[in-house]
This record gives structure tokens, sequence and C-alpha cells, in this order.
């Protein structure tokens, strides 16, 4: 057996069930290895952004380490904002890195470069194999380091030449269990929550998972705490008969004002809120230390930390809460689509057990407003912030749930980024509808030079906020990339949109509705 196969056999005992792959040379052999591993699936994505995007979705939806094949230091650097978001989701994902062969690389080839520093800042493991003896081990501990603790994202760069050596051997794989919580932790915790007078427990990673949830209910229904998500949480389950749970709002003084109404803040899975970006004037941490309280982190058993929470309060065996009514339709079916409009359609039309991909940015607004009372589905959220996740996202998830449809709420700004997304999606046959939000702007940018003051941008400032010249023709770059004809659509009403949708659920394969704001 040579180095590859062994690496990849040591990944599958690890957990992982599939490769999304954009390889060159020096990864031959590792590709060569898959076709001997039919467990393994393998992917391909046209740029190595998708790769990464697609290894988080899978990662979210399945808990499993999702493989990403990556050419060198600059398809590792392709990658990069992906593996940001991943990071951030605590998403398990294991980059396998092709290196030039130890022999050659003091030659300092032209695709040399220093892969370690470039994948440093997004992986909490990084490691180069240094002979082929210890390439199977190395694996292992890279497989182990994305499952332990908070989870998260291992870099291991393997040189082609230990890659094709012969004589190896996979590794045995020792997969970590999620720490108990810390008692003390929730007694402070609970003691917090008795005491306040409004208390609140801001909720993130796996405690919006629908078990955990159901101990959040319990624990809002024993000391009237107000339940709130992070701003974008990498896996919240939602809709119909799981408790109602707000989002933080993404602007600060917002978000800072919804803190400043309770007198408690307890951290269950979630860290200390702060700021996206440092405004002048405004704190960078929304809430101060004294009314914070940690109850449990991401690293812990969300669900356990939370019924331990809920035992301490001598809460009730179930929570209480009302489920959520769906709106009414927002508009007229003919009037012009409006963030509003487009989330009250979307939300009325989703089908059971959906996976929504929110990359909608100022877009899909109206949908998270809409939605609590919708069909239970699962919302993956924009983790990190860094744009071009949504279309790979959701190839990643539509791959890890095949029985579950998926709807991509996708930006047109940050479509652009990755939509070669869309190539994949048509090759692999996925069940996912993407509602393209064309409003040809950098909308959120728009709003951000508002608040900067800068009440009339001028022409340059005008140009690069703008996506209107010329418009991108969503529907030609979605049948270029293999969609058929009959599942790209353009609407522009609240009618057209609901048509739409019902023709692209009642069919297999990928669409996308071009929705003209």
């Amino acid at each position: 057996m040579n180095g590859a196969r062994a690496v990849l056999e040591t990944a599958l005992r690890g957990g992982s069930r599939i490769c999304f792959a954009n390889p060159g040379t020096t990864e031959m052999p590792l590709v060569a290895a898959l076709d001997a591993l039919p467990e393994v699936r393998a992917v391909l994505g046209l740029f190595e952004g998708v790769c990464t995007g697609a290894a988080d979705g899978w990662a979210r939806m399945r808990g499993e380490p999702a493989l990403a094949l990556l050419h060198l230091g600059p398809g590792l650097g392709n990658g990069i904002a992906n593996l940001h978001n991943a990071r951030r989701a605590y998403s398990p994902v294991v980059n396998l890195v092709g290196d030039h062969a130890t022999w050659h690389i003091a030659n300092d080839p032209p695709l040399a470069s220093d892969i370690e520093s470039l994948a440093r800042p997004v992986s909490r493991f990084v490691r180069t194999s240094r002979d082929a003896a210890s390439l199977a081990r190395d694996t292992a501990d890279a497989m182990r380091a994305a499952l332990e603790g908070e989870r998260g994202v291992a870099t291991l760069v393997l040189p082609a030449d230990l890659q094709a050596a012969e004589g190896c051997a996979p590794a045995p794989v020792s997969l970590p269990a999620s720490p108990a919580p810390a008692r003390d932790a929730v007694e402070r915790a609970a003691r917090a929550l008795r005491e306040a007078a409004r208390p609140l427990v801001l909720l993130g990673g796996r405690a919006l998972r629908a078990d955990a949830l159901a101990q959040a209910a319990r624990i809002a229904t024993a000391c009237g705490a107000r339940l709130v998500s992070e701003v974008f949480p990498a896996h919240h389950e939602r809709g119909r008969g799981r408790p109602p749970v707000e989002r933080l709002p993404y602007f600060p003084e917002q978000a800072a004002g919804l803190l400043a109404e309770h007198d408690a803040v307890v951290l269950a899975g979630a860290t200390a809120p702060v700021a996206f970006f440092g405004y002048a004037g405004m704190p960078g941490r929304l809430t101060d230390d004294a009314r914070t309280h940690v109850a449990f982190g991401p690293a812990e058993d969300a669900r356990a930390a939370l019924e331990a929470l809920a035992d301490a309060l001598d809460a009730p065996a179930r929570g209480a809460f009302a489920d959520a009514s769906l709106p009414p339709h927002a508009a007229p079916g003919t009037a012009p689509l409006t963030p509003g409009s487009l989330g009250v359609a979307l939300a009325r039309a989703l089908p059971e057990n959906a996976i929504v991909v929110d990359e909608g940015a100022t877009s899909s607004l109206g949908f998270g407003l809409a939605s609590q009372g919708a069909a239970p589905h699962s919302m993956l959220s924009l983790t990190g912030g860094a744009i071009g996740q949504g279309l790979p996202c959701a190839v990643g998830a539509a791959l890890a749930c095949p029985d579950r449809p998926v709807v991509a709420i996708q930006a047109d700004g940050s479509a652009a980024y990755t939509l070669q997304a869309l190539w994949t999606a048509a090759r692999e046959s996925l069940d996912v509808v993407v509602v393209l939000c064309s409003n040809r702007a950098y909308r959120i940018l728009q709003i951000e030079l508002a608040r900067a003051g800068v009440a009339e941008p001028g022409p340059k400032a005008r140009a690069l906020t703008n996506l209107d010249a010329p418009p991108l023709d969503w529907a030609a770059l979605a049948r270029g990339f293999g969609l058929p004809a009959a599942h790209v659509r353009r609407v522009e009403t609240p009618d057209a949109l609901r048509d739409g949708l019902a023709a692209a659920f009642a069919a297999r394969g990928p669409h996308l509705l071009e929705a003209v704001l």
C-alpha cells in the first residue's frame, strides 16, 4: 500500500466519507488512491473556495469530518476565505494539501510556498509529513484535532514523493467525545438566572439544535429568560414545533441596545458578543463582564449542559412556548418584489425538513423575520462574514443530506465569488434551489457608507458599490454552468416567485430563480 492510500484509509477510519477536490500534479497519488476506496465519495469543485465551502456545509450537517484536497499553497490560498467561515462554525474539515517532493523543494520551484504559514490562521492543527512512515499517524492526528474540543479545521501537508512511497499502512483513529459541562459553571449560571429580573440566554453552536433547544425552552419557562442566538449561527434548527429564538442584530448599536435591556446574559455555547467592526464612539464588546456569565462553551456537550442548567432551575419537564404563525403575503402578487415579500413567499413555500443556507445579506432579512412559523427547517449562516460561502455550503449540505431539499438564499454580489458551485450542483444532480437575490448592488456597503455619514456618494463610491453596469446575466450564467434551461427563471413579482418555487420544489435537480429586487 502506498502512502496516499494509507492516508485516505486512515481518514475513512476517522469518519471521512467524502473528499471535495481540486487537485493538481502533486496530488496525483491521492487522486489515484480514491479509486481504491468506494466508501469515499470524490466531488470535483472548479475552484478551491467551492471545495472548502462545500466541506464546511457537509460537516455542519453531518458532524463528520469532510476532506478538502487542495493543490499546494496557491490552492490552499484560494480556499482560505471559506476555511475562515468553517473555523468560525467549528466545522471538522481536514485539508489534504499536496506539496513538492521532499528532494525537490530546496530548488524553489515556481509553485513552492510556505504552506504552513498560509494554513495557521484558519487551522487548529497544521503539520507537514516528514517521511512515509509518519503519513498515517499524521492523518490520524489531524482527524482527531478536527473532532476534539470545539472542533475545527486541520491542515495536513503531504509531499508528493511520500504519497507515492510503498510499504505504508493505515493507522487507527481514536475519536474524542464532547467534554461534559463543568458543574460549577452551570451552577453559577443558574444562580445568575434565578437572581436576575430580566435574564437573557445567548445560544450558539450546538445549543441551537432541536434537542438542545428543547432544554433551552425549559430554562425560559422556569425563569422567564429571553432566548437569543448569535448573529450568524452555524446550524440553527427552526420552524414550527421548535422554541422561537430571536437573532442578535448585526449592527452593534442595535445588538448592544437589546442586550442592555437585561441584567444577566448567560452564554450557552456562544462566545461573548462583539461588534463585527469597530465604529468610532461605540464599544467593541457588546456586554460587560459584570452581567455576563458563561454556562458552557462551544466545546462542551450543549444538550447535556442545557439539561443540567434546566434541572438546576427546577424547570418543568417540558418548556412552554407558542408556535409562531406564518405571516400573510406582504404585498399584492403582482407588485415588485421586495426583501419583505420575498421572505414571506419563501417562508410560506418552504418544504418540510428543508435546509436553508442564508447568504442573502440585506435581501434575506425578510425571510428571517417571516420563517419562525415556517415548516421545520435547518438554517446555516455566514459564520465568519467572508462572502462566497452560500453556494458551496449549499452543495455540501445537499450531498450530506440527499433526502432533504436545500434552499440557498443568495445575494448576487457574493454569489459571483463562487458561482462555480453551480457546476458541481449540476454535475452531482443536487436538489438545491437557489433564490438569487438580484438587487445589482453591494447593498450592505451602501448602507455602511450612509452610516459613515456619506449622504451623497460620489461617482467612484457609487461605481464601487453597484453591480448594474453591466448587470450580471444570471440566467445565462446558470445555464452556462450546466443547469437545464427549464430550471432557470427570472421572477419579478411575489406571484412569479411562488410559481417558480412550487415548480422547483416539485422537480429534481438544481434550480435557480433570479429574484429581481
